[in-house]
């Protein structure tokens, strides 16, 4: 399947564009303070959240010279991001890799994670990117309170969200201030093993206890449950008659890094639309009445 699973055409569609992220965001200025430490033979910052700070960045040099630019070749304002994950953050990489390689329309300006030792966060802190922990818990006590995660988005000027292996239920008023803005991938076709608990290797031993011939990545859109927001693109792969779940976990994996590029691409493009049933919907770049 090369692209999104539901696919429409024809100058009937009756759609709206996605809303732009309000403007109006303001907030109290929360920021980012750097400590410097080595990793991989690389110079890399290591970024806190601290109330009543500045905000610090250190882009890479790549990044700020295309953030410079402002716009893509498309004319588009060019959008900022921050990455949630919890894991290595394979996703993450991907579209960092895609933004700087001008794939993406967009620049991630954040990483956030509840896992502040893990091998997303140290990626980020390696590329420039700063660090936000959170929730606040006993093994992350210098996480912070959703109000406090808002103001650094909000002050860092966030346009979309995009959760990429992040474990932890994202808050309602999260959800509320980003509305059609925030973005999760799931190692499933949803609504089929979805929800609380369906992650990593439980959601492909489910897959292949169940019989399931097929499996694959959904991207959509989040709303205040787990995997229930509205679906925007999906790839299917085969689930063979011998695979382990770590087999198709890798399967499903290859074609995570791509289907959540090209969904995060059309974001940053407003190329997604809005059917009047309330369905996303990508725009064709290449035939502005194709919908995928």
């Amino acid at each position: 399947m090369e692209a999104a699973a539901v696919a429409s055409s024809g100058s009937g569609l009756r759609c709206s564009l996605n809303p732009a992220p309000s403007q109006h965001r303001r907030g109290a200025r929360v920021g980012l303070a750097a400590k410097r430490q080595q990793c991989c033979a690389v110079a890399c910052g290591r970024f806190l959240l601290r109330p009543n700070a500045r905000v610090y960045t250190a882009a890479s040099a790549s990044a700020s010279a295309v953030m410079a630019s402002g716009a893509g070749d498309s004319g588009v304002r060019r959008k900022r991001l921050a990455v949630f994950v919890s894991g290595g953050g394979s996703n993450f990489r991907s579209i960092h890799g895609a933004a700087l390689g001008g794939k993406v329309n967009g620049d991630v300006v954040a990483l956030v994670t509840d896992k502040p030792g893990c091998g997303g966060a140290e990626y980020a802190r390696c590329n420039g990117i700063p660090v936000v922990v959170f929730p606040k818990s006993k093994s992350a006590p210098e996480g912070v309170s959703t109000d406090e995660l808002l103001n650094a988005l909000r002050d860092l000027k966030v346009d979309f969200i995009l959760l990429a292996g992040y474990l932890k239920l994202i808050p309602g008023e999260l959800v509320q201030a980003f509305p059609r803005s925030m973005l999760n991938i799931h190692p499933s076709l949803l609504p089929a093993f979805g929800g609380k608990g369906y992650y990593g290797l439980k959601v492909h031993k489910a897959v292949i206890a169940s019989g399931a011939r097929y499996s694959g990545p959904t991207v959509h859109f989040v709303d205040e449950q787990f995997d229930t927001g509205k679906t925007l693109a999906q790839r299917v792969v085969p689930v063979l008659a011998n695979d382990t779940p770590e087999q198709l976990a890798a399967r499903v994996l290859h074609e995570e890094n791509q289907v959540y590029v090209e969904a995060v691409a059309a974001l940053c493009e407003d190329r997604i639309v809005w059917r009047d049933d309330g369905v996303p919907l990508v725009r064709s770049q290449a035939n502005p009445n194709a919908y995928t």
